[in-house]
């Protein structure tokens, strides 16, 4: 039902001429726990809707509203009462026919920044084509709109920016975030991904130019996990870089100064956070993306408890990694108590993922968090996380300083622990060498080795190098894909361990139950709900993920497990508790599908 209606008088301007209407237009309302805006959002698919902007968009203000446009999809009659007589060619397609001839047009480009770029231009022409092509094709997309090419997209966003998306706010907007916020022009904001670019993938400081990770991420957050994307807030902070070349390149879009640190920078992200949650309320999502390992920390233990925050680095990679490994035990045997870890890279993936298991460790077998960390070993740039190290480690490293001599490097380390798993989050290439690779598969059967650091140039080993080195014995996934490997007349076919399976899927079940908070037993939640999706026929490829060609379905369930806990350990304000959360995440869910227009 709609909560409140209001009749407003509209003067619509078409090549018709100007004439006065009275429309409907319904008020935000809610539907099923998540917020509605529009008429537009409430009706079905088959309902017929009004395209309102500020009034009734026809003509060619019509076709430049991404989106309502639909091209050559729209009917005869549509053409006719919404003035597109003669601003469009006189064939009509169908959703379907326009998504097979964009598929085919972006097949031809052999470059994926290309694609990547037609991609863009789609989402800002016409919105539900976009995701429905995403939807449709995503094992085949989700390369070209996030990980790996999105890292070339933001190394080259200067070059390539044609259109701003989402909010920048610089040091130059201290003391007017609010303001800024409120020039933003959708008012019922659910999910805001935000970046200081200091940390992008593995590429390091990209300043400004990291806007390309807010909005990929939140791209997937409508494709994967069905948030309406009206209700996304891409934002980048720009406190400058200490990128030299971009601070010398005339193309570039940020503040051509070094970065702010210390006071001047916790100050600006204070006050974000203040104006975002006055601006958008308590339940607003706040996703940290691809901050440095010293401020990401900082940021999540300071806001955690005050505000509806989530790390995407630290918790979601860390829920995507516990989900492969809970997976993996049908395939290597054992319980996870078994097992012994060792990690090359202790940041915020490698601490955040390390945290995660000896949480799920000690969930299992009831033994205290200080007695399961010491399965889980740490391996820095200085070599072995140990004891002796402790008084010039860093606070978030302190908790893996295990007893033992030092160890420097990384074959050394494996041949000293003797892990069953191998875990690489150090965001260097090649460092799971050939020798790494062999030991590994000397000291066990099926050695797990995850690759995990993107963009692909950055992955530990590739999956040809895992399965040849260890003769095709390794249980390999990783951060980027890889294509599907032959060895010895076997294929192989490597398994992705992205956080596109976690973060739509957690956001839903946050934003459906109405959470208030985030607890880390809603990330083991969402690690469970994963595992349990993978079949005995992935399991026979090798793989410990499921196909991403079922992504909605996985994310519906691991939306209705994360809302489950929040209703449990009294973190949700969305009441009463639906019966079933699977059905209800699924009605939550946006659809691409074109409407009919009055």
């Amino acid at each position: 039902m709609i909560s409140r209606q209001t009749f407003l008088r509209a003067v619509v301007l078409g090549w018709g001429g100007e004439r006065k209407v009275w429309a409907l237009l319904e008020r935000r309302t809610m539907m099923n726990g998540v917020e509605k805006t529009n008429g537009e959002d409430l009706a079905t698919e088959e309902q017929l809707i009004t395209p309102w902007t500020v009034s009734v968009a026809s003509g060619y203000t019509l076709l430049r509203d991404p989106r309502h446009n639909k091209g050559l999809a729209f009917t005869e009659y549509e053409r006719d009462a919404h003035y597109l007589r003669g601003l469009l060619p006189p064939a009509l397609m169908t959703q379907e026919l326009q998504e097979k001839k964009l598929m085919h047009n972006l097949r031809q480009y052999e470059v994926p920044l290309q694609r990547y770029m037609a991609m863009m231009d789609l989402q800002e022409r016409n919105e539900r084509l976009f995701y429905k092509l995403l939807i449709d094709n995503v094992e085949e997309l989700l390369p070209v709109v996030y990980t790996p090419t999105v890292g070339e997209a933001c190394q080259k966003y200067g070059s390539i920016f044609r259109r701003p998306q989402g909010l920048y706010i610089s040091l130059k907007e201290k003391g007017k975030i609010l303001e800024v916020l409120k020039n933003w022009p959708e008012r019922n904001i659910q999910v805001i991904v935000v970046t200081d670019g200091e940390r992008i993938l593995g590429l390091g400081d990209l300043g400004c130019q990291g806007m390309g990770i807010p909005v990929g991420k939140l791209s997937l957050y409508t494709a994967l996990g069905g948030l309406r994307p009206s209700a996304c807030l891409p934002v980048t902070i720009d406190v400058g870089t200490n990128n030299e070349k971009l601070l010398n390149d005339e193309f570039y879009i940020g503040l051509r100064q070094r970065r702010a640190t210390g006071q001047e920078y916790a100050e600006l992200l204070e006050e974000f956070m203040t104006a975002v949650k006055k601006n958008y309320g308590e339940k607003v999502l706040v996703q940290f993306e691809d901050f440095a390992n010293h401020n990401a920390f900082d940021l999540l233990e300071k806001y955690s408890p005050t505000h509806l925050v989530f790390n995407d680095d630290i918790q979601g990679t860390a829920s995507v990694v516990l989900a492969g490994l809970l997976a993996a035990l049908k395939l290597v045997g054992g319980a996870l108590a078994d097992h012994k870890f060792l990690f090359l890279g202790a940041g915020e993936a490698g601490t955040g993922i390390a945290e995660l298991i000896a949480l799920e460790l000690s969930k299992q077998t009831k033994a205290p968090l200080e007695e399961t960390r010491k399965k889980i070993w740490l391996v820095d740039s200085k070599g072995l996380i140990v004891s002796s190290r402790k008084e010039s480690l860093q606070h978030f490293k302190k908790p893996w300083a295990h007893d033992h001599e030092p160890v420097k490097g990384l074959l050394d380390a494996v041949k000293a622990i003797k892990p069953t798993v191998l875990i690489g989050s150090s965001g260097v290439g090649k460092t799971f060498t050939k020798e790494v690779v062999e030991a590994m598969a000397s000291i066990n059967e099926k050695p797990l080795i995850l690759a995990l650091s993107n963009p692909t140039s950055q992955s530990e080993c590739t999956a040809e190098e895992a399965y040849t080195w260890s003769k095709g014995r390794a249980i390999f996934a990783s951060g980027s894909p890889f294509d599907p490997v032959e060895y010895n007349s076997e294929v192989f076919v490597p398994g992705q361990a992205n956080n596109a399976y976690i973060f739509p899927g957690f956001g839903l079940g946050l934003i459906m139950s109405g959470a208030i908070r985030v607890h880390d037993d809603m990330l083991l939640a969402a690690s469970e709900a994963l595992a349990a999706q993978v079949k005995q026929e992935n399991f026979d490829k090798g793989l410990i993920y499921p196909p991403f060609s079922n992504i909605r379905n996985i994310s519906a369930n691991i939306a209705a497990k994360v809302a489950a806990k929040a209703y449990e350990l009294g973190l949700a304000s969305r009441l009463p508790r639906p019966k079933d959360l699977v059905k209800h995440a699924e009605s939550c869910m946006y659809s691409p599908v074109y409407r009919s227009y009055r």
